[in-house]
């Protein structure tokens, strides 16, 4: 009597677990490919906001050179203030930063920050205290703004 091998499989069986195995092959290669996009997607999204962190503080810098000119005066060193002040708005255009558009905008929390009320139609804004920056469509510092209370 001849023993039967582990091996000796019939025929469909031995093309059913092929067919699993590539089954489980194809699933491995797709969760691979979009693990792959994912790491590049990421990648690309570190690069465009790693600078994000020195843009704001730079723009506290920025507030200040505004505050000088708004006290200054018409001088030489007022006009040496507001040449630095535009090369500087020069350097954040570049950098994809933008000033985010406030007045006369209804309320928006994930763009303003509320720092008081004011007259006036309820839930518009109708004052910047300070100004708020996107960078990439990103708001990376709300505006501070007085809305209105209603009347």
């Amino acid at each position: 009597m001849k023993k039967q091998n582990k091996s000796d499989k019939p025929e469909k069986a031995k093309n059913k677990e092929n067919e699993d195995y590539l089954d489980s092959l194809k699933r491995l290669k797709a969760e691979f490919e979009n693990y792959q996009k994912r790491v590049e997607k990421e990648s690309t999204e570190n690069s465009k906001f790693k600078s994000e962190d020195l843009i704001l503080k730079l723009l506290n810098l920025k507030d200040n050179f505004e505050r000088s000119l708004e006290h200054g005066k018409d001088d030489e060193f007022g006009k040496g203030i507001k040449m630095i002040l535009e090369q500087f708005e020069g350097i954040l255009k570049d950098e994809n930063v933008k000033v985010v558009d406030v007045e006369g905008k209804e309320f928006d929390a994930s763009r303003h920050e509320a720092v008081g009320f004011v007259k006036g139609k309820k839930n518009l804004v109708l004052e910047e205290v300070e100004k708020g920056y996107e960078l990439f469509e990103k708001v990376i510092r709300p505006s501070k703004v007085k809305i209105g209370q209603g009347e």
